[in-house]
């Protein structure tokens, strides 16, 4: 089984669309309204930006967050939590053994938490 598609709950359709298409630096690939759809590609994955969409949480894995966090709020996006290391994989269990994970969360422009995940070499204590 694979992740085919993240709905995101979308008040403003126009305000979200050029939000996400800020974020991830491309536009949609396919938009239709009426009923209110805008579809991103995300390597396989697609996210949906949707009037009637329940919220989510959407985390978008980067190559480094603390890069990317400092990036976005240079451009003004809310951070809602700051980077921090969430798990040190000593043993390898999410990738490759020896690395933090780090994270931080973001707002998107619809109050939906948008996490931005990246892992580095385990920083000793």
């Amino acid at each position: 089984m694979l992740l085919h598609q993240v709905a995101l709950k979308a008040d403003d359709l126009e305000r979200a669309t050029e939000f996400w298409t800020e974020l991830l630096g491309e536009g949609p690939i396919a938009s239709f309204d009426p009923p209110g759809l805008v579809f991103f590609g995300l390597g396989e994955v697609r996210l949906l930006l949707e009037r009637n969409a329940p919220a989510s949480l959407v985390y978008l894995r980067v190559d480094d967050v603390d890069a990317t966090v400092e990036q976005l709020r240079e451009r003004g996006v809310q951070i809602d939590t700051e980077p921090h290391t969430i798990f040190s994989d000593a043993e390898g269990l999410f990738g490759s053994p020896g690395e933090d994970e780090r994270m931080a969360f973001l707002r998107d422009s619809e109050g939906n938490l948008v996490g931005l995940a990246s892992r580095r070499p385990i920083t000793p204590q």
